[in-house]
Order: C-alpha cells, then structure tokens, then sequence
C-alpha cells in the first residue's frame, strides 16, 4: 500500500512516533499509515533531545513502514526519508536546501526539520520502522534553546495549510521508499551525498573534549560521516557534534 494510503489527524498527542508505535505493535496501522498531529506535547528528537513545535503551526508526523529488508539496510531507509523531506521541502523553499549528516533538513546554514526513525523487531526480524518528521512550515519564533531554526514561512513569507503540506510529504515519502525498496539504495546515497550539507567544505567537529576542523567528504553506505584533514576519518552517528559557526545562525 502507498504510505499516506491511511491519515490519522490527531489534536494533540506526546508523541506521533509513539502513537504509531503502538498502533503498529498492536496491529492496528499497517504500512503507510501517516500519524500527524497539530500539537505534540513530548516530541523526540536525535540524541534524546526533544523537539518544539508551537500548537498548529508545523509538520508533526509519523509514517509507520513495513520494510522487508533486514535491519543492516536501515541507513539506505534512513536515507531514502532524509530524501523525501528534502524534495518535499524544495518544492516549497525551491532552492538552498541540503541534508545535514545524518538527516537534518536545513536551508542555507539554518535547520529547518529533523528527522527520527525508531525500529521494532519480532526475533530477528524488522517488523516495522517509524519515521518521525518535524518540519518547520508557519512558526516565526522559536524558543532560545532552538539552534539556527528556520521556517517556510520566514524563507517564501506566506502562510502554509500544514494538513496539505503533511499529504504532500506522504507522496514525497512513497516515491522515494519504493526506489529504496526496489533496490535503490546506491543511487539514493548518490544523490544524499550531492546534497549533503557542506561537502567539500571545512567544518569543526567535537569529538570527545576535543574540537578540530577537518572537510567533510561524504556519508558511507554504512552511514558514517567521510571527512579527511591530515587523516582519512570516518565517525559513526553520535560520535561527533557538529560545532556552530557563529556567523551562520543569524542567516
């Protein structure tokens, strides 16, 4: 079934990941239900950070997925999503939109959605993934604690409807699951790579208490993080943090 096939529009929620969870555990959303909430109350984010939405005023949402690869292709999934949100969000913003390792959307050097997949087995199988997406659509303040965000509505300045916006997305998410499916996965990471947020360019990283500047080169199929200074390095997700310049957070 095409994801977006089922829509649950819910009021308010903790969290649409864990709404479509437990549907899923329990049997009561299949592949391609889409959990969208105008108002999430615990929203997770990457590293246990959470994600701020003002009631209304964004893309909360949820997509619960089948996947009947083994769980050493969860990067090609995790890919094959960060893709989606990106061609969704260009349709809009039309250009300057990038995927920063290992899927944030950003535009320009500003952050405008996440993403977070949390996978269920049943023995050794994938029974189901959920692909959490925060998308950054009317919102014009954010709290202090945000880092560099930025909206849809501050880049074209008009007012979006989230509900169509959350549609679209689902269609976005459908083209490029099926490619991954189909066995896609090396010219999807092809096309992640050329637009990977500042590929071929310096960047300082925190590894550990130490910071260091080194080029980001690219993401390898595995998904770590390719960059090269007087070494050759690779980093797994959660080994280095990303360390802001200070004069991109106000473009």
């Amino acid at each position: 079934m095409a994801i977006g096939h089922s829509f649950i529009e819910l009021e308010s929620v903790d969290s649409t990941n864990n709404y479509a969870m437990a549907l899923a555990a329990a049997g009561k959303a299949v592949h391609g239900t889409l959990v969208f909430a105008h108002d999430q109350w615990a929203g997770k984010g990457q590293r246990g950070r959470t994600w701020n939405s003002n009631p209304g005023a964004n893309i909360i949402l949820s997509a619960v997925l089948e996947p009947v690869a083994s769980l050493q292709a969860a990067f090609g999934l995790s890919v094959a999503v960060a893709l989606a949100c990106r061609d969704f969000f260009t349709a809009y913003a039309y250009s300057d939109v990038t995927i920063k390792w290992p899927n944030d959307l950003y535009w320009n050097d500003r952050k405008a959605g996440g993403i977070l997949i949390e996978n269920h087995l049943r023995g050794n199988r994938w029974a189901h993934a959920i692909a959490g997406i925060g998308i950054n659509i009317n919102q014009v303040e954010f709290p202090p604690t945000a880092r560099n965000p930025v909206s849809l509505r501050q880049i074209t300045g008009r007012t979006y409807e989230t509900i169509s916006l959350a549609r679209d997305l689902g269609h976005h998410l459908d083209k490029r699951y099926t490619e991954w499916e189909a066995g896609g996965a090396p010219a999807l990471l092809e096309a992640y790579n050329a637009v990977l947020y500042r590929r071929g360019q310096e960047v300082r990283l925190r590894k550990d208490n130490a910071v260091f500047t080194t080029r980001v080169e690219g993401v390898s199929p595995q998904g770590q993080l390719l960059t090269r200074d007087v070494l050759d390095r690779s980093f797994s997700f959660g080994e280095v943090e990303w360390i802001l310049d200070p004069s991109a957070a106000g473009r």
